[in-house]
């Protein structure tokens, strides 16, 4: 499933660590937004890993759009950025 996901963090250190673990599992669109291609479990993982570190007591904001297939053939790109990623299935043998 396709994510996007979006961040309004106050604390500086707490926001630089966010956007590790997020680049980590997506790409980075905007200074406060990624993209990411995630199957279900690696969705869970991340999600737990999020609710660790954002502090919604100290106005923390974070939001998660899910985005289904046809919707994501739906985006429009306007100035510079990086392109649509696309997933790449990878196999190890």
């Amino acid at each position: 499933m396709y994510y996007v996901i979006s961040y309004d963090i106050s604390v500086d250190q707490r926001r630089l660590k966010v956007a590790k673990l997020l680049a980590g599992y997506g790409q980075r669109v905007l200074e406060s937004v990624f993209e990411c291609d995630l199957e279900a479990g690696a969705y869970r993982q991340l999600r737990q890993k999020l609710s660790r570190l954002i502090r919604v007591e100290e106005g923390d904001s974070l939001r998660i759009y899910q985005l289904c297939g046809a919707c994501r053939h739906n985006i429009e790109i306007i100035g510079s950025g990086p392109p649509l990623e696309e997933s790449r299935d990878v196999y190890i043998i």
